[in-house]
């Protein structure tokens, strides 16, 4: 489980709570079903308005990174490409099949296979290049959705408080219950902006990263297979794919 999300959550709203409390104010002034209703429904309405369904499904799909990233052990990777290359040079390219079926990643899978039918090293690189990058800008689309949410729930929190600011003005005559309705009126105002900078865009971010470490993760092994393809020195393949760990 990724700790810096669950305690990002915890500081990000806690310290919202505790400065409200702090400066006397009442936790329940903060809590309005009807400004959560329009900012919320509203953000969701527009990012699905822009985006296509099967675009969010997968942004839904992807969220579980945020608590549980994909597994990337780079380490293991290179042993396991370096076990590739010793075998390959003493039983050759062939020596490789019974591996595809235990690779577990489709990626990999794709490239051991290109290798044992003896494909070309460019013809490797190549093809798996362009499944490495369609798979990231699929990847970038969903975290993109949350970036809109991000950058629609501000403008729909302020709609929110005009709406209540208009609501607030039936209560002209009555100051007492004026003040109670600008102040729930500029709760949405908080919703959007707290919503955007405390949830969307840093989850579009966290995503990002995660992306970009799969990327590296397959540049990888791209790199490894390649490098097995044109028989390189066990030692040197090594060196080589070190440099990844530092990224």
């Amino acid at each position: 489980m990724d700790k810096s999300t669950l305690l990002g959550l915890i500081i990000g709203f806690g310290a919202i709570l505790l400065g409200q409390a702090w400066e006397g104010g009442s936790l329940l002034a903060l809590l309005s079903i009807p400004a959560f209703v329009i900012v919320v429904g509203g953000t969701v309405g527009a990012v699905l308005l822009q985006t296509p369904l099967v675009v969010v499904s997968r942004s839904i799909a992807q969220l579980s990174w945020l608590f549980k990233p994909p597994k990337l052990e780079l380490e293991e990777s290179i042993q396991k490409i370096l076990s590739w290359s010793h075998a390959s040079r003493h039983e050759g390219l062939l020596g490789l099949e019974n591996q595809i079926l235990d690779e577990p990643d489709p990626f990999v899978q794709k490239g051991l296979t290109l290798l044992v039918d003896g494909a070309e090293a460019s013809k490797i690189r190549e093809m798996l290049d362009i499944e490495m990058v369609m798979q990231r800008e699929v990847q970038l689309d969903a975290a993109k959705t949350y970036e809109a949410m991000g950058g629609y729930s501000p403008t729909i929190g302020i709609i929110g408080a005009v709406l209540g600011l208009i609501q607030a003005m039936n209560y002209l005559s009555e100051p007492d219950q004026l003040g109670v309705g600008i102040a729930t009126a500029f709760v949405a105002t908080i919703y959007g902006v707290g919503f955007a900078n405390l949830l969307y865009l840093p989850i579009a971010n966290k995503m990002r990263y995660h992306i970009y470490s799969i990327v590296n993760y397959q540049e990888l092994m791209v790199e490894g297979l390649v490098a097995v393809a044109h028989g390189e020195n066990p030692r040197n393949i090594e060196l080589r794919l070190r440099a990844f760990l530092e990224q």
